[in-house]
């Protein structure tokens, strides 16, 4: 098996940060995204990031910007499927993807995952952490996707399909269970940017 590839997913419209792109926003001295980087390049083989609109404002991180295939901002997993599609132009059979506006994920998220899926078919995980109310909460842009799935997963989201575990249910998803929920702190408003520079 080859070394997966990571998809940073940064297509959504960030209403609640006032619009923009939140992975350009400065925590601690570099960007939200910069982080997100520093932290996913040491676990995978590439890495391109899932945006839409005009690449060239990420022209500075020289890295691939993939756009979603589906029209109408369609979540994240069609920034997965254009993950998997740009994984398979490169021959790998995994994808690893990670959210653009969270700085603090695990640096052994890969492994976790590999390992949560180990002896499947087709390797399929997510991010969890424990909670105390429903025993567990998964965070689905944290995951471990096979690029043999991609078809399916376009016409899953052809006929609506949109969140995320709705589908990786179908296909026996596991999960990878991390002890620290804080570790997948997002920033969506500016006040969880606030809250990310006290974290930092």
């Amino acid at each position: 098996m080859t070394p997966p590839v990571g998809i940073i997913l940064a297509g959504g419209q960030a209403t609640r940060m006032g619009g923009g792109d939140k992975g350009l926003r400065h925590l601690g001295g570099q960007t939200l995204l910069g982080h997100v980087i520093d932290r996913l390049s040491p676990q995978v083989a590439d890495m391109a990031l899932n945006a839409n609109g005009d690449p060239a404002r990420f022209a500075a991180l020289g890295m691939d910007v993939v756009a979603d295939s589906i029209k109408g901002f369609a979540g994240p997993l069609a920034g997965v499927l254009a993950g998997l599609d740009w994984a398979a132009e490169r021959g790998a059979d995994t994808v690893v993807s990670v959210a653009a506006d969270t700085p603090f994920f695990p640096c052994d998220l890969v492994p976790r995952l590999h390992l949560a899926a180990e002896g499947m078919a087709h390797p399929l995980a997510l991010a969890a952490t424990p909670d105390p109310a429903r025993g567990r909460a998964r965070h689905p842009t944290f995951g471990l996707w096979p690029v043999a799935l991609r078809d399916d997963l376009r016409a899953a989201l052809a006929q609506g399909v949109r969140k995320v575990v709705q589908w990786t249910d179908q296909h026996g998803a596991r999960d990878a269970m991390f002890p620290d929920e804080a570790a997948f702190f997002n920033v969506n408003t500016p006040d969880d940017l606030r809250r990310a520079e006290e974290m930092l």
